[in-house]
């Protein structure tokens, strides 16, 4: 059933705002979770394929927001891949990770790399025949990596890259981010927002934890008078003015 807001005797009859709940939901990076649209299309075959790869390594590059995470964990989920981060990697934990078939290393960026850590575990797992994925914004030429041994062995790894959002997976991931919040919203209220926000699946979720929010502080239902202010409030510099968009929220 649908959590609708503005309900008759709610904060709204009394000018009086609700005091709302902690609603943060964490992200979903399920399998079925993630909707496939131009822009992620090829990375999600890569990703799908394996252990069918054309390398041992693969480098999985996008924006912030783009989805990197959520494939990055269906790959871990399907592998039973062990997980680190690119910035902590430390030298004594190499052995235990390469005894894993399969490591995902997550958000590699220039000087967040641990060069020689990164060296000795893809040399690791050469010996072991086992699998590495990194996710990264930029690919292994812009990480400015001083150890050229380790740039030599990334230069063989294929790179995939996911786009920023299109306004196709930008409309659906709201309509499911909604739906898992059981809010109805109605349809050209979704349009007005996916037309206006920054282009990013984080941010997607960040307005959509805020509208629900905002909303149930109101006792109302999301309304396009609502995203206005709140895209106002949180993108100032991203969202202009029309006239329309000057009406009070009334309805």
């Amino acid at each position: 059933m649908s959590r609708t807001t503005g309900k008759p005797g709610r904060a709204r009859d009394t000018g009086a705002r609700q005091l709302p709940l902690d609603l943060t939901l964490e992200p979903r990076f399920g399998r079925e979770d993630f909707l496939v649209s131009p822009s992620n299309e090829k990375a999600w075959r890569v990703i799908e394929r394996w252990p069918d790869w054309p390398s041992r390594i693969l480098v999985l590059v996008g924006p912030e927001g783009s989805g990197k995470s959520h494939l990055g964990a269906i790959w871990a989920a399907a592998s039973k891949a062990a997980v680190a981060k690119a910035a902590g990697l430390k030298l004594e934990e190499v052995p235990a990770l390469a005894a894993r078939a399969c490591i995902l290393l997550e958000d590699a960026s220039a000087g967040n790399v641990c060069e020689q850590e990164l060296f000795h575990l893809i040399n690791s797992l050469r010996e072991t025949e086992g699998y590495l994925l990194v996710t990264a914004k930029a690919t292994p030429a812009a990480w400015q990596l001083a150890l050229p041994d380790l740039m030599s062995r990334l230069r063989l790894a294929p790179v995939v890259e996911i786009s920023a959002p299109d306004d196709e997976l930008v409309r659906a991931v709201l309509v499911k981010l909604f739906h898992d919040r059981q809010l109805t919203v109605d349809a050209t209220v979704i349009e007005y927002l996916a037309m206006r926000m920054e282009r990013s699946l984080g941010e997607a979720r960040r307005l959509v934890d805020y509208l629900d929010r905002e909303a149930l502080s109101r006792g109302r239902a999301i309304t396009r008078p609502i995203v206005s202010e709140v895209l106002r409030r949180l993108q100032p510099d991203l969202f202009g003015a029309d006239e329309d968009d000057e009406m009070p929220d009334n309805r």
